[in-house]
């Protein structure tokens, strides 16, 4: 008797019941908010301090490597999502493609990296709403609870919620760069650089740049996927590097990024125009919601999506009968991204997170690779050019963040490793 293959989570309709189903409720304009409120999120407020004190005097060409990496990973996602429109991104396209190991390993460094980011994100808006203060991380769980329960009532009020975020970040950069760029030139940076520390800083601004992931990882909630999906994840890059382009061309001028933890804010003071800073303060605290509000979405398809699978445990596949959300991998995101508010303080998390989302976006590349020519949109040489990127910008972070995220995706394949092998010695 022939061997039963077994279903494609992506394949309609009796791989996934009506209970794990998600509604397709997202056009175009929503994905590309979404990507935007993801990319253009605090990031851009806080990114260049540790990018710039990297690359010294290079800090524009490490912008533009790590923008060419993101277009790599960018069209190898839109690609992919043509073909696998469903919950997942690149943890389905690696097990499609490469095989349910490579599958594991892109969803695992995706949660771990982004849960670390959605804490992240919770700590800088607590820090730009009570700045050093003792109701931090109170004010910062209140945010992860909040910004929860918006998720929980469903994926349009998500993108509803996003929008009005990130029209709110988008107006006040536009104010610092209107500021900015009216002033005289007051800053030249004589800081010298080298090769490493420009590849370096390419791994740390690849952070801002990851969030178009979030498109891709919500392709089972999108109106006809193959068509919005790929124009979605192409419009929101190309407004996200113009703006940090424009953003980091106007801080060179003005001001030493490297000296402040808060760089658009000081610039902002340093020309004179003291009366911004609290905008630039109230800009970076909607941002920080924007992403945080955008990455409880997308890790917890993503967690929906290995669950599916048996990857994770397979209560966290339920989705809510009435608001179409998976609402257990959206708790129990919850609960641990609060833990994590009020126990750490993630110094090094942008490298953490960095070093995670390259790795996964390492195997969406090597997954695009694969594709036969009937399937593909760009040449291969874009998924070697994003592959190598990828994987030379993971290495040359911080070694720290390198190391401790490389240790729990060792330790998230081993557990995987003894599980299945258990449960194959029981079924057996």
């Amino acid at each position: 008797m022939p061997k039963r293959k077994s279903p494609r989570p992506w394949q309609k309709p009796t791989e996934v019941t009506s209970q794990q189903a998600l509604a397709r409720r997202l056009g175009l304009p929503d994905a590309v908010v979404i990507g935007l409120g993801s990319m253009v999120g605090a990031g851009v407020f806080a990114v260049w301090a540790p990018a710039a004190r990297a690359a010294g005097g290079g800090l524009l060409i490490g912008l533009v490597i790590a923008a060419v990496v993101a277009y790599c990973n960018a069209v190898a996602s839109a690609q992919l999502a043509a073909v696998y429109p469903v919950s997942g991104g690149t943890y389905v396209y690696g097990r499609e493609r490469l095989g349910e190991w490579w599958g594991f390993a892109a969803g695992w460094c995706f949660v771990i990296g982004k849960t670390a980011s959605c804490a992240a994100m919770a700590l800088t808006f607590a820090t730009y709403v009570v700045p050093n203060h003792w109701a931090q991380r109170l004010i910062a769980l209140v945010a992860v609870v909040v910004l929860a329960g918006v998720n929980y009532r469903g994926i349009t009020r998500t993108a509803r919620l996003t929008r009005v975020l990130v029209a709110c970040t988008l107006l006040v950069l536009a104010v610092v760069l209107v500021v900015l760029y009216s002033s005289h030139p007051t800053h030249h940076t004589t800081t010298s650089t080298s090769a490493y520390g420009i590849l370096q800083s390419a791994g740390l601004l690849f952070f801002a740049f990851a969030g178009y992931a979030r498109i891709a990882t919500m392709g089972e909630e999108v109106r006809a996927p193959a068509r919005t999906i790929p124009r979605a994840i192409g419009i929101a890059l190309v407004i996200a590097i113009g703006i940090y382009l424009a953003v980091a061309v106007a801080l060179l001028k003005t001001s030493d990024p490297a000296s402040t933890a808060a760089p658009l804010a000081s610039a902002v003071d340093g020309v004179g125009a003291a009366w911004a800073v609290p905008a630039v303060r109230i800009g970076a605290a909607l941002a920080s919601l924007g992403a945080l509000l955008a990455l409880i979405a997308g890790i917890g398809r993503t967690t929906l999506a290995m669950a599916r699978n048996r990857d994770l445990p397979s209560w966290l596949a339920a989705v809510h009968p009435r608001y179409q959300v998976p609402h257990h991998a959206e708790l129990a995101l919850a609960v641990v991204v609060g833990i994590l508010v009020l126990t750490t303080d993630l110094r090094g998390v942008i490298g953490f997170s960095s070093f995670g989302v390259l790795l996964y976006y390492a195997i969406a590349n090597a997954s695009a690779f694969t594709q036969p020519a009937d399937q593909r949109r760009w040449p291969r040489a874009v998924n070697i050019l994003g592959l190598t990127g990828c994987l030379v910008l993971a290495v040359t972070l911080p070694w720290t963040s390198a190391v401790v995220a490389a240790a729990v995706l060792a330790a998230g394949l081993l557990v995987r490793r003894f599980t299945t092998g258990r449960a194959g010695s029981a079924r057996s």
